[in-house]
């Protein structure tokens, strides 16, 4: 049996020490959510840690000790009340609705349910109410996370007309093969060996490949128009204008994107500075004098997104430019999705 987790007698809505199941805890996101729910003291009773049967019956090593991996496959919902899936959309189709029927409040990191009218896609600091009384809540794309953040804060204060987004894009948005996939191609393109691809269309070491997901009809990749999609269900306004181009880079962590806002009232610089700065979620980081900007190497394993390079646009005549680095495993998918949660059990 899987080893029970005793934590604080805090009491979570009307739950005390709720049991918890994180789906696909050995992935990317999957170890950040164990990691995360530690960090945060969630109070629980018990957490179990699901795999694919290869892995099932092995033990992890994770922040609570060492765990159990049990089969997702033979998973009584009835006996977890949260799950947290960081699973693929087509395993979330097959098994969402299962869980909710148990009785089991499902946080699903996958696609699968982001565009459905009756599942709220939700970013806490943006839309946390529109949770109460769903038992089926979607995290939002990393991409979409990291980029609402700053953008709602000039949403709400300036009003938006248009958004144009250009993203840089970790290796570890492909998973942990991705991360995988960078490390081997880097060291065999320093010894002048192939670097062979198996995760990504080209090689992606000393490359940036402007292609992320299947391309659309419209030319477009799903990557770029979840971007497009996700705001908008987000926000609440179907009459936003988006535009992304989404391009992969040879880092292992953090996606970084450079942003272009038209707005409906004239952006004060500095007044736009101090909102940021005063918004939850958020670290502003824009000191050009001192070289101080946004970057990975900076915003790895950070739970705020950082926001820099902010400056009134040379295009719009009431707009700006700023550029944002987010840990996509992190603020974009894990702590998202952990905060979401507690929005459900009443702890924010």
């Amino acid at each position: 049996m899987a080893k029970t987790i005793t934590m604080s007698k805090t009491k979570i809505g009307s739950k005390i020490n709720a049991k918890i199941g994180i789906f696909g805890a050995t992935g990317a996101v999957g170890k950040e959510i164990i990691r995360v729910l530690h960090e945060k003291n969630f109070p629980m009773s018990r957490l179990r840690l699901f795999v694919s049967k290869k892995s099932a019956g092995k033990e992890a090593e994770t922040e609570f000790g060492k765990l159990l991996l049990e089969d997702s496959e033979d998973a009584d919902f009835g006996s977890i009340d949260l799950a947290f899936f960081a699973v693929s959309g087509e395993w979330s189709k097959k098994n969402a609705q299962k869980a909710v029927d148990a009785g089991c409040t499902v946080i699903d990191n996958s696609s699968a349910f982001r565009y459905d009218d009756n599942v709220p896609l939700v970013v806490p600091q943006i839309n946390g109410d529109a949770v109460r009384g769903s038992k089926l809540i979607s995290n939002p794309n990393c991409t979409t996370a990291i980029a609402a953040l700053p953008l709602f804060e000039i949403y709400k204060k300036y009003g938006i007309r248009r958004v144009i987004v250009s993203t840089y894009q970790a290796a570890s948005g492909a998973g942990s093969a991705g991360m995988d996939e960078l490390k081997e191609q880097t060291a065999a393109v320093l010894v002048d060996k192939e670097a062979k691809k198996k995760v990504f269309q080209y090689q992606l070491a000393f490359n940036v490949i402007p292609h992320i997901d299947f391309f659309q009809e419209n030319e477009y990749t799903k990557e770029e128009m979840k971007v497009v999609w996700e705001t908008k269900k987000i926000f609440g306004d179907d009459k936003l204008k988006i535009s992304c181009t989404a391009v992969r880079i040879p880092i292992f962590r953090v996606h970084c994107e450079s942003i272009s806002v038209e707005t409906e009232k004239d952006v004060d610089i500095a007044e736009l500075r101090n909102l940021l700065r005063n918004a939850e979620g958020i670290d502003v980081k824009d000191d050009t004098a001192e070289n101080i900007y946004p970057m990975p190497l900076t915003a790895t394993r950070k739970n705020n997104v950082e926001v820099g390079r902010i400056r009134k646009s040379l295009v719009f005549d009431k707009g700006v430019d700023f550029f944002v680095a987010g840990d996509q495993l992190l603020r974009g998918a894990a702590l998202n999705a952990v905060e979401i949660a507690e929005r459900i059990f009443g702890r924010e």
